[in-house]
């Protein structure tokens, strides 16, 4: 008996949403019940990957292309006029853009608030430009723009009055002062590889509040203004200039910054008299405007190559009076000599989450740190409220242990330890003689001291972490 069948026309067409259009397509072969349901799905999903199934060489014949096209035409011609949610076309093969703009007219008239387009043409290096009615629309909620893509000249030609979300993927784009400005109800941008033709890039938005900008090439300056901002990343280059940046709301940041040898020979041996280090030192000295502009956030992560850079700008750090949480990573090749500064200036701090006990050594790394002797070990550790310490990606190294021992005794306020270690990180307590060695250390530690210190084992705890932070 077949059960399926028997349901509502609303649930099965519910059910054929989930599916590739192509696939929810051949249901209509299964009995005269499936024949028509398609018109009325809601979600398309047109891939011309999966409609080609493309052996060598299958996808550059004409005769597929045009296959493909004419079989986008007859899912739009049957569903006639009735109503579409979602509308996602990736065509990464050449197609008529002509045919294209008429695709996306058709479901922007039928009330679409969904809308993800990847299109790449033919022509090397020629980007399809998107038709004015991409962004003519009162219904579209959420627009993704992908590779291939150029909305270059939209300016004086956009009405997205309802959109909330807008992604930015490799795409070209003029300027964001018009665009911005005519989305009134944004609340998520999302800038991935975006080549943007003005290198002053100014962000301002009184509704957004989610921001990323993920390998945006270099900016001369970098302004933000978003008082309604609660969560922001960005990962990038550091831009000579910040002339304007204000979150007042934000809870969330991740400042991943990107070095290259230059910026950190720079960093370490300042050499002010050659022109291209002179825009770098510039870059940097600017930089402390950026962490003025963040300082009420609740929660921060920062880079190794974030770490290196910060020790720059110690002396106009702010105080971040909100945070409670921060994370940091550690690289050995990266110092972390900022961190003295940063804990002193978070004096409501309870959280600190550290990857890796390794970095690069100096005379600068600080009291936070127990590579050096010095007369005022553990200056900044005692002034820090901390109560909860957890560190990933513990190795066994004895030097690792001389840094746990280090925290213990000058947190004042520590209350819970939790080292982790990764089970497909090679480590020395892999050896049944060092891992016992170490858990006996570990408990003489936690004697000496009103912690609670615990050894876990934790898969990829650290990485899982970071690319969900929002759902944990």
């Amino acid at each position: 008996m077949d059960l399926v069948s028997n349901l509502p026309d609303g649930v099965l067409c519910h059910i054929l949403s989930f599916l590739p259009t192509k696939q929810a397509a051949l249901t209509s072969v299964l009995s005269m019940r499936w024949r028509d349901l398609l018109a009325f799905v809601p979600y398309l999903d047109i891939d011309n990957s999966v409609f080609l199934h493309p052996e060598e060489g299958k996808r550059e014949r004409p005769e597929i292309i045009q296959s493909f096209m004419a079989f986008v035409d007859r899912i739009l011609a049957l569903q006639g006029n009735s109503p579409i949610k979602k509308f996602s076309l990736k065509c990464l093969t050449g197609v008529d853009s002509d045919r294209v703009d008429g695709w996306i007219h058709n479901v922007l008239g039928r009330g679409v608030s969904d809308l993800d387009l990847l299109i790449i043409l033919d022509c090397e290096g020629d980007n399809y430009q998107l038709s004015p009615k991409g962004f003519e629309c009162s219904t579209l909620v959420k627009l993704k723009i992908d590779i291939g893509i150029d909305i270059g000249w939209v300016a004086g030609t956009i009405f997205l009055p309802m959109l909330k979300t807008l992604v930015l993927d490799s795409a070209r784009i003029d300027t964001f002062d018009i665009l911005l400005p005519a989305l009134p109800a944004l609340e998520e941008l999302v800038l991935d590889d975006v080549l943007c033709y003005d290198s002053d890039v100014n962000i301002s938005s009184a509704s957004l509040k989610s921001l990323t900008i993920s390998k945006c090439g270099s900016f001369d300056t970098l302004s933000i203004d978003t008082p309604s901002l609660v969560y922001f990343k960005y990962y990038g280059y550091v831009a000579d200039d910040y002339p304007v940046v204000y979150m007042k709301n934000l809870l969330e940041a991740q400042i991943i910054f990107l070095l290259t040898e230059e910026d950190l020979r720079q960093a370490r041996e300042p050499d002010d008299h050659h022109l291209i280090n002179q825009a770098i030192a510039l870059g940097h000295s600017n930089m402390w405007k950026l962490y003025h502009g963040i300082r009420n956030v609740w929660d921060l992560y920062l880079s190794p190559d974030t770490l290196e850079v910060l020790s720059l700008c110690c002396e106009s750090m702010p105080m971040f009076k909100n945070l409670k949480s921060l994370a940091i990573e550690s690289d050995k090749e990266r110092g972390w000599q900022a961190m003295p500064v940063l804990l002193r200036n978070c004096p409501h701090l309870e959280t600190l989450l550290i990857e890796g006990l390794l970095q690069h050594e100096t005379d600068k790394c600080g009291d936070a740190c127990d590579c050096i002797s010095r007369e005022d070990k553990g200056h900044s550790l005692t002034s820090c409220p901390v109560k909860i310490l957890e560190i990933q990606g513990f190795q066994g190294t004895m030097k690792e242990m001389t840094m746990i021992k280090h925290f213990l005794e000058y947190f004042p306020c520590l209350k819970e330890m939790e080292i982790y270690v990764a089970e497909n990180e090679p480590t020395a307590l892999r050896v049944p003689e060092v891992s016992k060695f170490i858990v006996q250390m570990i408990e003489d530690y936690t004697k000496l001291s009103s912690c609670n210190v615990q050894l876990l084992v934790r898969d990829n705890l650290y990485k899982n972490w970071i690319a969900n932070r929002n759902e944990l």
